[in-house]
């Protein structure tokens, strides 16, 4: 069944008019019609069965019908990824809302190589990664800031997982062994490393945990991909919960 996010409160029998874009893809890509279903969800009250009221040339219309999901987030994992070029960073954003991200960080280092993120472009990727996978929230995408001033304002409590290609750091599960799940965040540096100040900057911090990628040098949007599959079966909602087969 198609699956839409919107922002609307989702709730037994509430009306809804779904935007101009979600409307034209229901009726006239989908070819959809009054009495056909779709599956909405928001983020805050799971996934809703709602049924089609009404096609104009303006808008769909849906009623909300059934709750199909209960609202469910998956780990409290933040990547962040220095700004990269604008195709690399959309791969970035939906894979990682593909793989359970709930947040996308872009930061400015020393050595990034782009200025600049459209943070609304990359909200709608993150928006149709989430409801092609199932997913029952959609990754906030953040304003890009300086690397230096991310951290000086970090969350207490978060742990951080950087992603060092110096070639000393232990292997990315053997850093992740042993550690508990809880707040974590993933940081990629530019296509040109952390500068050695950043990275001594990076290693002084109690949080933050170096972990190397293996023997060669990746891109961004690979040590992205590659950095969020293996926590995710290291710490994730890929490891089973103690005592299931």
């Amino acid at each position: 069944m198609i699956r839409l996010f919107v922002p609307h409160d989702l709730a037994a029998g509430a009306p809804l008019a779904l935007d101009a874009g979600q409307s034209r893809y229901l009726a006239a890509v989908m070819r959809q019609g009054v009495g056909d279903e779709v599956l909405l969800f928001n983020g805050r009250d799971g996934e809703w069965r709602c049924a089609i009221t009404a096609v104009t040339k303006r808008a769909v219309a849906v009623r909300a019908e059934a709750p199909a999901r209960p609202q469910a987030v998956g780990p409290d994992l933040d990547l962040v990824i220095a700004l990269v070029k604008r195709g690399r960073l959309e791969t970035i954003v939906e894979k990682a809302a593909e793989l359970g991200a709930r947040r996308v960080r872009p930061a400015i280092t020393e050595r990034t190589n782009a200025d600049r993120a459209r943070v609304e472009r990359l909200t709608a990727i993150a928006i149709e990664a989430a409801e092609q996978t199932g997913r029952l929230d959609v990754p906030a995408i953040c304003e890009p800031v300086k690397l230096d001033a991310l951290l000086k304002a970090w969350e207490p409590g978060r742990r951080l997982l950087f992603c060092d290609e110096a070639g000393d750091a232990p292997p990315i599960l053997a850093a992740l062994h042993g550690q508990p799940a809880g707040p974590w965040a993933i940081l990629i540096g530019p296509e040109g490393g952390f500068s050695p100040r950043e990275r001594a900057a990076l290693r002084a911090l109690p949080y933050a945990r170096p972990a190397s990628l293996g023997p060669r040098i990746l891109r961004a949007d690979t040590a992205a991909i590659s950095a969020l599959t293996l926590w995710q079966a290291a710490l994730g909602d890929w490891t089973p919960p103690a005592g299931a087969p």
